[in-house]
Order: structure tokens, then sequence, then C-alpha cells
């Protein structure tokens, strides 16, 4: 017979249990987001191994480095402390705690200049955040170029185990590449899901061997040590100079880790960087300095693949043709961010863009983006045909980006956390000291094809840029179209007769509360006629999944309950279809002055046709630009899924 005491220990056991289960999901969905970080994130950073040492000592690189202990000891070492301030310091230690709502990339960083720059400092802050919107744009390149490269490489890796390949290496790397733009639509979660196991393998993998290439060698352990990387880069500077621009291909990708913040979070990024993806890359160069210090003749034509055993080389050219893929979609979810947040803060017109994730807000997907960086790729795959007619473009566009990353974060720390400068001041100075070397390296590339991603970045720059000064022009234009939306009302209570009124409910969607919908006003001054009740709807998306019905909707009467016009606020989850028509249930409950008409509903979209005219700030061949990009917008009537035999689409013409 159960006791008293029995009970208790049952429920403490029972409590226990549960409170065991708890954890354990914790654990799991922890887990998962980190194993989709190594799937989504580290690609390309983590498949750097492949050809970084190879591409330093390769006897095509008019600047290689001959291979000697001394020089082998320095690479090595540089490498090692190149991942160290960059990616350990700069982005892991430093630059990830600079967050806009939990999203990451320079757009997040401009974004917190611009909303809490002083007005002491107004004036560098615009210059900072134009330099970001550069390094923004750069960052547009590298998601061109990484996956052109990464999947040629693979493909190219592919051909040693079958050459018989060979002619069908660019048809073959076409169709995996538009499989991978494909699959984005099914989200960043799913994704990851993906290729989380695989790479978690690619680094378990390169790990061992890489221990296996140290054990043959111990002594290249010593790289460790910042001495060698000093001694090269000072005591033969000109050599190590040009070898840089090699180098730093063991840190693209490190921009993806703060773009891709806001798709799994800065905690589960660090975790896989510092248990799995670090150890393994770290171990495989030192892996493959030690086999190019044995073997130097032999191993600096493929120093990683040789390190494979000779049993083992054909699974691991499958296996990095596959990690090499996956390499592509670190840059692709940070294009899909970094296009969010440019939208968010003026730089872009607003794109349809999925959420896919009810965890993580940051989990998007935009199908313009995804089909332009589609092409994009494409096309340099054409172009250039060849991985290696690519390598010398890769290092601009990731050194530019950086580097401006640097400095906003130092800026940020300075005059916005309000650090004290002999703090500051030492910790910028070595780690910006560092990325411009690099950058200088990287520009010796120039005549070699390292041209590329700075015209990209260029050409970037000022379509963002012409957005947004004309967005401001057709902004503060439309504002004096519109006029103040109290005004308006008073105006429209006052009348004298008052307006007639027709059967029907008539909704307005606008920009907010502030100003009159452009076409009530135009439904005003050329009909003289109002709806029996009037809605002016202003639609808010919410940093949350989903809003309960009974937070959906907050309704102002503006002054004048009798008038019948109403202003309401509705407010969405980022997974909630913003879909109007099925507010209309909670509208007329909520109504406080009784029944809506909901069986005569008609909407109203207020749309302006931008015309290019003689208005001063931007120059004609910018205006045009303005106009072309504003034709990316997104519909707003099937965005809100507005029935087409309903709505009716009223505004104005501005001349820019």
């Amino acid at each position: 017979m159960l006791q008293i005491g029995d009970a208790r220990v049952c429920r403490g056991v029972i409590v226990g249990i549960t409170g065991l289960g708890g954890v354990l999901r914790q654990g799991m969905a922890r887990g998962a987001l980190e194993l989709g970080a190594l799937g989504v994130v580290f690609g390309d950073i983590g498949t750097s191994p492949l050809y970084t040492v190879q591409t330093v000592f390769s006897p095509a690189d008019p600047h290689r480095v001959q291979v000697s202990t001394q020089n082998v000891y320095g690479v090595v070492s540089l490498i090692f402390w190149a991942i160290m301030l960059i990616v350990m310091v700069t982005y892991v230690l430093l630059v990830m705690r600079a967050d806009n709502d939990g999203e990451g990339g320079i757009m997040a960083l401009i974004t917190l200049i611009r909303r809490r720059g002083a007005p002491s400092g107004r004036r560098t802050a615009l210059i900072l955040a134009g330099l970001g919107v550069f390094g923004a744009s750069l960052f547009f390149g590298d998601s061109m170029i990484t996956p052109a490269i990464s999947v040629l490489s693979a493909i190219e890796g592919v051909q040693v185990a079958a050459p018989s390949v060979g002619d069908i290496v660019l048809p073959i790397t076409a169709a995996i590449l538009i499989g991978l733009f494909v699959i984005q639509r099914f989200g960043t979660h799913a994704v990851g899901r993906l290729f989380g196991p695989v790479m978690l393998l690619w680094f378990v993998t390169i790990a061992a061997w890489g221990i296996k290439g140290v054990a043959s060698n111990p002594d290249i352990l010593r790289a460790l040590s910042p001495t060698y990387a000093l001694s090269f880069l000072f005591g033969h500077f000109s050599t190590a100079f040009f070898s840089m621009a090699a180098v730093v291909l063991a840190v693209t990708g490190a921009e993806a880790l703060y773009a891709d913040m806001g798709h799994f979070g800065r905690g589960p990024i660090t975790r896989a960087w510092l248990f799995a993806v670090f150890p393994a890359c770290v171990l495989n160069y030192m892996g493959q300095g030690a086999l190019v210090l044995s073997d130097p003749t032999k191993a600096i034509a493929n120093p990683f693949f040789l390190l494979v055993p000779g049993w083992a080389r054909i699974p691991m050219v499958i296996l990095a043709a596959a990690a090499t893929v996956i390499a592509s979609q670190a840059v692709i979810t940070g294009a899909f961010s970094v296009t969010q947040q440019a939208a968010q803060i003026g730089y872009l017109p607003r794109l349809r863009i999925a959420h896919t994730s009810e965890e993580r807000v940051g989990q998007i997907y935009v199908p313009w983006i995804n089909w332009a960086l589609c092409v994009a790729v494409l096309a340099l795959v054409f172009t250039f045909r060849t991985s290696t007619a690519l390598a010398y473009a890769y290092g601009v566009a990731v050194t530019g980006t950086i580097t401006i990353t640097t400095l906003l974060y130092f800026y940020i720390v300075r005059s916005q956390w309000k650090k004290p400068l002999w703090l500051v001041l030492p910790g910028a100075a070595v780690l910006i000291a560092f990325d411009l070397l690099f950058f200088a390296a990287n520009l010796t590339k120039l005549p070699h094809g390292a041209w590329l991603p700075l015209a990209i970045g260029i050409v970037v720059f000022i379509v963002l840029t012409t957005w947004q000064k004309g967005r401001e022009l057709v902004s503060r234009r439309r504002s004096l179209d519109e006029g103040s939306l109290r005004e308006f009302i008073d105006g429209l209570h006052d009348a004298t007769p008052p307006l007639p009124r027709v059967p029907g409910t008539a909704i307005f969607l606008n920009r907010g509360k502030a100003t009159t919908p452009l076409a009530m006003r135009a439904n005003v001054e050329h009909n003289h006629v109002l709806h029996n009740h009037v809605l002016i709807l202003a639609i808010e998306t919410l940093p949350v999944p989903h809003v309960t019905d009974g937070n959906r909707l907050e309704i102002d009467d503006l002054g004048y309950k009798e008038d019948r016009i109403y202003h309401v606020t509705a407010r969405f989850g980022y997974m909630d279809a913003p879909v109007v028509p099925s507010l209309m249930p909670l509208i007329r409950a909520a109504a406080p002055e009784g029944k809506l008409d909901s069986g005569n509903v008609s909407y109203f979209l207020s749309t302006i046709e931008i015309r290019k005219g003689s208005t001063p700030g931007m120059s004609p061949w910018r205006k045009r630009l303005f106009i072309a990009t504003a034709r990316l917008t997104a519909d707003a009537a099937e965005y809100f899924q507005l029935p087409r035999e309903s709505t009716v689409i009223m505004g104005s013409r501005i001349e820019l």
C-alpha cells in the first residue's frame, strides 16, 4: 500500500524526470542550432584549408613563397595568428557583441551608428555610415564570388578522381548551383539540418588528418608562437607581404559569422566555432605545414589531399566536393540578412521576404536576391570558367569588409558604449593595422582579377546610396502632398455641409498615423464623398513569431466618435501572414460604434508614380536609376492578400 512518504518520493521523481526532460529538450534544441550553424555559417571558412597553403607555395603564383624551414614556420604561424586576430578576437570576442535586436552584419553596425549617433558627431557618423554601406556592397560581391569559386573548385577536385568528367565540369557546376539556390526557399533551418551533419563529418575528418600530419613532425607546433609570424613578416617583408594575399584565404568567411548571427544567435555560432571549426582548421593547417617540411617537393602540389592516405583520397575528394558546395551557403544567407537590414533602414526598396522559422526572427528567404545571386554566380562561372581564374579576386572584398567592420565597431565602442580612449585606441590600432595590411596585399592582385569585387561593390554602393537619397526626396515630397492626418480629420468634421456618405466600409492602408493616406485625400477631393465607415489601417510587424488576436488591434476614433472614421493599428508577428481581409471580424467586434458593413468592403491603396523632373538633389542618371529600382518594390495588394475585385488604387504623381 502506498504511504504518504512514498507519494512524496513519487512526486519528487516525477518532478525530477519532468525537469530532466526539459533540460534534455533545451539541450537538443541548442545542439540543433549549433549543428545548423555548422552547415550554414562555417562552410566557407571551414573549407579554406583546401587551398590556402597550396596557394601560398604555388609555382603558378608570381609572388610565391619559396619553401624553406623558416618560411614554412612563418607562413603557418601567420595563418594561425590571422585566424586568432581576425576571426577569434575581432569577430567572436568583439564585433558579435554589437547586435541590432539580435541581427548582425555590417548593416547592423550602420543602424546602431545612425540610431544612436551623438549630434556633435553627426558628420562623422554619416561618413562612417557611408563607409559601412560600401563594406556591405563588398559583401554582396563576396556573395557572388564565393559560390562560383567554391563549387568550381569542388567539381575540379572530383576531376582528379575521374578525369573523364573534364568536359562537363561547367554543366555539372551550373546544375549544382541551380539546385543550391532552389533549396533556399525551404529556409535556413531546413538547409542547416541537411548540411550540418556533412560539415560535422568534414571537421572531424580534417582534424584527424591534421593530427596525423602533426604526429609525423611535431616540431611544426612551434609555429603557434607569434615570434615566427613576426620574424617572417618583418624579417622577409617583401615575401611575407605578397604572401598575405594568399594567407587571407584562411579567414574568408569570417564576415559570415557576424552576418548570419540573426539566423542562429551569437551563442550557437560561438560554441560551434570554439569546439569544432577552430580546432579542426588549426590542426589541419599544422598537419599540412608538417607535410611540406617533410617532403617539400611533392607536398606543395596539393598538401591538403597529400596529407590524406592513398586509400582515403577518393572518399575525401567526394566529401570535399560536398563541403565546398555547402561553403556557398554562408554568404547566401548573409546576403539575405544584409538585404533585409538595408531595406529596413532605407537603402533598398521593400522586397518580398519570407520568414522560415518560428524560433529565429532572422531566418529569412528573399526570393529576388536569391535569383539575382543565382544569375550573377552562373555568369561568373561561365565567364571565368576555372576556380584559378577567380582565385585572385577572392580576398579584396573580404578584407575590405573586415577592415570597415572593425572601424565601425570601435567607433561604437568609444562613442556609444563610452569605453575609455586608453583602452579603445591600442586595440583598434593593432587590429585595424593588421586588417589594412591584408587589404593592401590583396590590392596588388588588381590586374589579375581583384578588380571584380571592387567593381561589383561600387555598382551595389551606387544603387544603395541612390535609393536612400531618392527615398528621402520622395518621402519629403509625399509628406507635403499627404498633409497632417489630424488636420484633415478636423477639416472633414467641420465641413459645411458635411460630405455625403455612401453605403459600405472603406479601408485605406497607410504608413502610420501622422499623415493622411493619399488615396483618401484623392477620394475626398475628387469624388466628394465618404463611405459610411472609414478605417485608416496601419500594419506593424513585431519581432515575435505570432501575435494573439487579443493583442492584434489598436483602434483610435481620432477624436470624433460620431464621424465613424477610425485609425486601426494591426500588429502581426513575423511568422504571421499579414492578411488584411482576415482582420474584419476582429475590427467588427472591437469597433467602438457597433456594426460595420462587412458585406460591402472596399480597399484603397495609395501609390505614387515617380517621374524624372527638375527637382534638385540628384543627377539625371541617378534619378533614372532610382525609378528603375522602385519597380522592384513588392506589390502591396498581393502582399496583404487584398481581393483584386474590391481593391482601388489611387495616388498622385511626383516629379523627382
